[in-house]
């Protein structure tokens, strides 16, 4: 289980402070701008898990690489396709808030996005490296069983702890993560 604190601390300081995001690889900043760009695309208030995992998947071999088959890949992208186009506009103008911190008002990331950019910094940590990477987002993206990123994987028919398990199990064995 991951610890709640870089959630917790993320979500105190608004707009998800600038502090996590040049800990990303360049990579993973390039993932971060493309979330933006989708969210404001998508006139969302707030960049959210969905934006993250959506930008992830299309621009992350790594990350494409820790889903079972194509066919499951291509289930997930159609569902992500099918939500930027208007199926999730339930979303649309609502905060993506687990319940677990308080939710923002006027940020530009949602609290539980916040949570997993500071996450996925603590993964990269863990390993002993300096910058986070696509696996790290991902992983840290679906230890929040109320994220949206984690109801359009479980709606692709991804199971998000099997998903967390191979991602660990790679981890350890230095592969991907």
């Amino acid at each position: 289980m991951q610890d709640r604190i870089p959630h917790q601390q993320a979500a105190e300081r608004g707009r998800t402070g600038l502090d996590v995001e040049v800990r990303l690889s360049a990579e993973l900043a390039a993932v971060v701008v493309g979330a933006r760009r989708r969210a404001l695309r998508d006139g969302d208030r707030q960049i959210d898990t969905a934006h993250l995992l959506h930008t992830l998947l299309e621009s992350d071999p790594d990350v494409r690489e820790a889903f079972d088959s194509g066919p499951q890949l291509a289930r997930l992208l159609g569902y992500l396709v099918q939500r930027s186009i208007g199926y999730g506009l339930r979303w649309q103008n609502s905060v993506e808030d687990s319940g677990a911190v308080p939710t923002l008002t006027g940020g530009e990331w949602s609290p539980v996005a916040a949570g997993a950019l500071a996450a996925a910094y603590v993964r990269a940590t863990r390993r002993g490296d300096r910058l986070a990477e696509g696996v790290d987002l991902l992983a840290a993206l679906v230890t929040e069983p109320e994220s949206r990123a984690v109801e359009v994987l479980t709606r692709a028919g991804v199971d998000a702890r099997e998903l967390l398990v191979r991602l660990d199990g790679a981890a350890e064995r230095g592969i991907g993560a």
